[in-house]
């Protein structure tokens, strides 16, 4: 079977013709599950920073992390399932009972929009999930990391279909922002990524809709259907070819100039070029961290007391490293937005001023972000 069936709805993604019963009410799923996910809406690209070529000193590298990881055993899924609602125990044990399954977790799971774009969601435990993704995406720490801090994991399809920006920040449709941690060949058919249950249940996600199921042989869709009953949607996963590229890619920039693009997305309306000026101004881009004679430190040159309030782990490595780009350039980006730069106008001219109290530095750093502008446009 190459896909869930397009010609009646499924539970979970995309088309919004199923409401599915949850505990305390209905919640209303958006539903359509396939493998390539021919959807008019999932096709169209999200809103992005533009992808200019590096031009001038923000070519600088930034430097980057080493990685690592314990051993996992990988179960990678042979068969996914989704029901039209939660799964009880019983159909559970039934299901581990079937003949060839060895492993049986069940997910929650669902649909959200970003700009009107559908995103297919598994919310799991992070722990829990490791060993049904591939092995390599298993012993990427950054992968676990991030789900654990709330950050959404997209499976490779979905970054190259939707032209997500990793380490960007996308507001989801009458819900939070989420921050694109890494992409991740994931090998779940129709999934565009994965989030926590704790994040799930923000989200609004159904509880324990989604059943992945692994053996060493052939698991039958029929049994798999008879036990989740009527209206379920089953799919047997077959093996992929290899793409020959990494599983995962993190969503730590390579540049200064995609650093600066990455963390203006926390503040929106705020444009990259502002962060890119000031980031020159400071430290020349990372080269005269300081102190400086008041005593400013790292590449957004931050005074130890404004860091203790705005200082943030921009990177995920468990620590706000002010010597850190990865994490002194968002936070420059998030201390500009709690003075209004989003704003623009007047607003962004005060917030540049609180930054560093001084018109002329407002001035110069504003002129430097309009010559940025010009030079990358």
């Amino acid at each position: 079977m190459s896909g869930f069936p397009w010609s009646r709805p499924v539970v979970l993604l995309l088309s919004g013709l199923l409401a599915v019963a949850v505990a305390g009410g209905v919640t209303a799923l958006i539903v359509r599950f396939g493998r390539d996910q021919q959807n008019t809406a999932a096709h169209r690209p999200l809103a992005r920073p533009q992808q200019e070529t590096p031009k001038m000193d923000l070519l600088q590298p930034v430097k980057e992390f080493g990685q690592g990881g314990p051993s996992v055993t990988p179960t990678p899924p042979k068969v996914i399932a989704i029901a039209r609602a939660t799964v009880p125990k019983p159909a559970r044990f039934a299901l581990a009972r079937l003949k060839h399954v060895q492993k049986v977790t069940v997910v929650d799971a669902g649909s959200i929009k970003v700009s009107g774009t559908g995103l297919n969601l598994l919310a799991v435990d992070p722990a829990a999930f490791r060993s049904w993704t591939p092995k390599a995406v298993a012993e990427q720490p950054a992968v676990w990391s991030a789900l654990a801090r709330g950050e959404f994991i997209a499976d490779q399809s979905a970054v190259n279909r939707l032209g997500l920006v990793l380490g960007a920040q996308y507001q989801v449709d009458g819900g939070p922002r989420l921050r694109v941690a890494a992409s991740a060949t994931l090998g779940l058919v129709g999934i565009d990524g994965l989030v926590s249950a704790e994040t799930g249940k923000v989200l609004g996600l159904a509880e324990g809709v989604a059943v992945l199921l692994h053996g060493r042989a052939s698991i039958s869709e029929h049994g798999v259907k008879r036990v989740l009953g009527k209206g379920a949607q089953v799919v047997t996963i077959g093996a992929r070819p290899s793409s020959g590229k990494p599983a995962v890619t993190a969503g730590r920039p390579g540049s200064y100039l995609d650093l600066y693009k990455q963390s203006a997305t926390r503040c929106p309306g705020l444009s990259w070029t502002v962060l890119a000026a000031i980031g020159q101004v400071e430290s020349g881009h990372g080269r005269n961290n300081g102190p400086s004679v008041a005593g400013a430190l790292g590449p957004m040159q931050f005074m130890p007391a404004t860091w203790k309030t705005y200082g943030v782990d921009g990177d995920g490595d468990g620590k706000a490293d002010i010597w850190s780009p990865y994490d002194a350039v968002p936070a420059a980006a998030q201390y500009l937005c709690a003075n209004g730069a989003g704003q623009g106008g007047e607003k962004l001219r005060k917030s540049v001023w609180f930054y560093n109290h001084s018109w002329d530095y407002v001035n110069k750093v504003l002129s430097i972000a309009d010559a940025y502008a010009r030079s990358y446009s």
